[in-house]
């Protein structure tokens, strides 16, 4: 397995949550179980993520631009997941916010998959691509099971 398939097995979970967290309604035990699950997979994928893929290709002059890119859009999402904390689950701004969380996480994972794993193919070789895989899975399931 390389780096870019490991990161789209939770790309693809973080899509399925942002989108039933947008069809939930008021302040519902689902709405707060959704939103903790994508609250919990968005840390745990960006952590694991940053440490494991954009510090390797920052390693490198042609990956600083779009690493530097890619992380400060995890902060962004960072700012939303607080944004989503302090308003009343059952406000129409918490779904209003909600589903720009959503619109965020999609841009931003097509761009990495659309763009930065191209990018990043170039820069990385083979054998880097699978040793990364392996480093984020592994950070990716500890911090799974610790939070």
């Amino acid at each position: 397995m390389t780096i870019f398939e490991a990161l789209r097995i939770s790309h693809d979970i973080q899509r399925e949550l942002a989108q039933k967290l947008i069809a939930t309604q008021g302040d519902s035990a689902e709405r707060h179980a959704l939103f903790s699950q994508l609250k919990q997979e968005l840390t745990v994928h960006s952590v694991a993520e940053e440490r494991h893929f954009y510090i390797p290709l920052m390693q490198q002059d042609a990956g600083v631009d779009l690493s530097r890119h890619a992380i400060a859009e995890h902060h962004e999402m960072d700012e939303m997941i607080e944004g989503l904390e302090e308003t009343d689950p059952s406000s129409p701004s918490w779904l209003a916010q909600a589903k720009a969380l959503a619109e965020k996480v999609e841009h931003h994972l097509k761009e990495e998959e659309h763009t930065f794993f191209q990018m990043a193919g170039k820069l990385l070789r083979d054998k880097e691509k699978q040793q990364l895989a392996g480093d984020y899975l592994n950070a990716y399931g500890e911090m799974k099971q610790a939070s």
